[in-house]
């Protein structure tokens, strides 16, 4: 079996594990912007949000955490998509918040989608790594994970591996780990920079754009209580010291190889005074 074959078929396993433990949206979400743009669909297992002229769209997560595994099932705006900026990601609120990202920067039909993975923490975050995609991920819907603990932060597709950010703490760099955090998606306009460093812009005439989501699952603390959020069946707690075995970090060398195209610790124009500290440490810890 080829790389590329087994890391389908370890998605298609990872899609019906998430699918067994999702939760309802009407239960777990509150739409934030974008009146009837956000809908609940199929008595809250889909939600939709879409873009016009006029606005995006966006939604939350009821509750507040702090740690935890958080999946989500998409499918993005399909066509032409530049311009478009799809999202799903944890952030705290006020000033010096911590953030970790996925946003999903659509392109020209025919193009491929550029994946933007981003750590924030205490207000900073420059740590950006971007990815193309091994397969269409507007064609089908696909399962996008945050694992978030204390020793690390775990970015997977369809359960591979794509990013690690560890804590070194020691090392004084700053790690997201004292302030709970939402879950947020959203899809708005920013054809300013979202294809191709804004020189292609939204097609209007292709409006409204549509992005898909469905399945979310949270296996984790919500923020002031001791009780895992409830929308997890499986109760599997290993998100708490999860890390990447061999055989994943044989995958994250595989997705980084074949397809990533932004490592800010590459990035040596950018950071003239010499890369950030945890560029020099192992992907991996």
């Amino acid at each position: 079996m080829t790389m590329a074959s087994y890391v389908i078929a370890l998605g298609t396993i990872s899609c019906l594990i998430v699918a067994a433990c999702a939760g309802s949206f009407y239960d777990e979400m509150d739409i934030t912007f974008g009146g009837e743009r956000a809908k609940i669909l199929n008595g809250g297992q889909d939600l939709s949000l879409s873009l016009d002229q006029y606005s995006g769209s966006g939604f939350q997560s009821k509750n507040e955490y702090l740690f935890g595994r958080f999946d989500m099932q998409l499918k993005l705006v399909p066509g032409n998509s530049a311009g478009t900026v799809t999202t799903f990601y944890l952030s705290s609120q006020g000033a010096g918040h911590d953030e970790i990202d996925f946003e999903f920067l659509g392109n020209s039909t025919g193009n491929p989608y550029t994946i933007h993975t981003n750590v924030f923490s205490q207000g900073k975050g420059d740590k950006e790594q971007q990815f193309h995609l091994w397969f269409d991920p507007t064609t089908a819907f696909h399962t996008y994970t945050i694992l978030w603990n204390s020793q690390r932060i775990i970015f997977l597709i369809d359960n591979i591996p794509v990013r690690v950010f560890n804590n070194h703490e020691a090392a004084g760099i700053p790690f997201p780990k004292g302030q709970p955090m939402r879950v947020y998606a959203s899809l708005w306009n920013a054809d300013d920079w979202a294809t191709q460093g804004g020189r292609v812009k939204t097609d209007w005439t292709h409006a409204p754009f549509t992005a898909n989501y469905r399945k979310f699952n949270a296996n984790a603390d919500k923020a002031g209580s001791n009780s895992k959020s409830t929308t997890s069946v499986n109760d599997n707690q290993a998100w708490r010291t999860q890390g990447v075995d061999a055989a994943g970090r044989n995958r994250i060398r595989w997705v980084q190889n074949k397809h990533m195209i932004y490592n800010y610790c590459n990035d040596h124009a950018r950071f003239t005074n010499g890369l950030p500290v945890e560029c020099k440490r192992s992907r991996f810890l």
